[in-house]
């Protein structure tokens, strides 16, 4: 018997996305970001990291 589709399970298409500053691939909005969307400049802490030294 299979799952009905629920809220939990969203779909990637339609979400914000930018570029990484550091490595320059694409990365989506995700739930964490929320509130500071806006200032999102790294995909990861990995490029965060590599980018200020």
């Amino acid at each position: 018997m299979a799952k009905p589709d629920t809220p939990r399970h969203l779909k990637r298409h339609g979400l914000p996305e930018k570029t990484c500053k550091a490595c320059g691939r694409p990365f989506a909005w995700r739930r964490k970001w929320a509130r500071d969307w806006e200032n999102v400049l790294y995909c990861s802490d990995r490029c965060r990291t590599a980018s200020k030294k």
